[in-house]
């Protein structure tokens, strides 16, 4: 028998739980519901789903409370799709930095959760569930600095350790990844998060700002990721691979 996808959402508002979970259902999807955080858990104690639909603004605990918890116990591996009426890119940079695989600014349209649903859950199934595990583990020296793909973290000239957020460490490992080419906000989006660019949507310009932070870099005049008006960015750096040592 086919496995049908059992999607939880979880949002304080009946009008739009009603109104997503008929319109997923018609779609094909199995769907629960849950209208906070104390429902959620209650159900995921017995039962398992394979992606969250989860909204960042309700009462008791909000949606960035609850992803930080999932992301820390034994469904940290389940996808999630954050929902939020905020026009501020801040909060959805620290869902992302939280565990968040992508997120969806309402109002939106039906069609168009659906549409992120299915990249989410095929993107995640993309890779095997153990990469992290079975990936032999490199370093990427660029510059003064080296990213460690096991440890997920910054090593500088002396070898400290500089913890990267989930968001930071995407992003910095697709322009080790491209070094010297330039990457538009559109390419960065879809390697990252697997979506392309919504308007005035400065997530990427966020991160990359967060990225320079790390690396010490002038944002005047950056050394590492560099800006090409009307294009992108670059890591203007060549970069050298040797796997780790075990």
């Amino acid at each position: 028998m086919d496995h049908i996808d059992h999607i939880l959402i979880v949002d304080d508002d009946r009008e739009i739980r009603e109104l997503v979970s008929g319109y997923l259902k018609k779609n094909g999807l199995r769907v629960t519901v849950a209208a906070d955080g104390r429902h959620m858990r209650s159900f995921l104690e017995t039962d398992s789903v394979d992606l969250i639909v989860l909204d960042i603004m309700m009462p008791g605990d909000d949606g960035l409370v609850l992803c930080r918890e999932l992301r820390a116990g034994k469904h940290k591996a389940t996808p999630i799709l954050m929902l939020t009426a905020r026009t501020d890119e801040t909060d959805r940079i620290v869902g992302l930095e939280m565990g968040a695989d992508d997120y969806l600014a309402k109002p939106f349209a039906a069609r168009e959760l659906l549409a992120r649903i299915k990249a989410v859950l095929r993107r995640t199934r993309m890779l095997p569930p153990n990469l992290q595990i079975t990936e032999v583990g490199q370093l990427l020296t660029f510059g003064d600095w080296q990213l460690d793909t096991t440890g997920r973290h910054l090593l500088d000239r002396e070898g400290t350790a500089i913890a990267l957020s989930g968001a930071e460490y995407r992003l910095l490992r697709v322009f080790v990844d491209h070094p010297q080419r330039v990457l538009n906000r559109d390419q960065l989006l879809n390697l990252t998060q697997g979506r392309e660019a919504e308007l005035f949507d400065r997530s990427i310009d966020l991160l990359v700002s967060r990225l320079r932070q790390r690396l010490g870099d002038d944002a005047r005049e950056p050394a590492y990721i560099k800006t090409v008006r009307s294009e992108g960015y670059v890591l203007a750096m060549p970069v050298e691979i040797s796997e780790l040592r075990q």
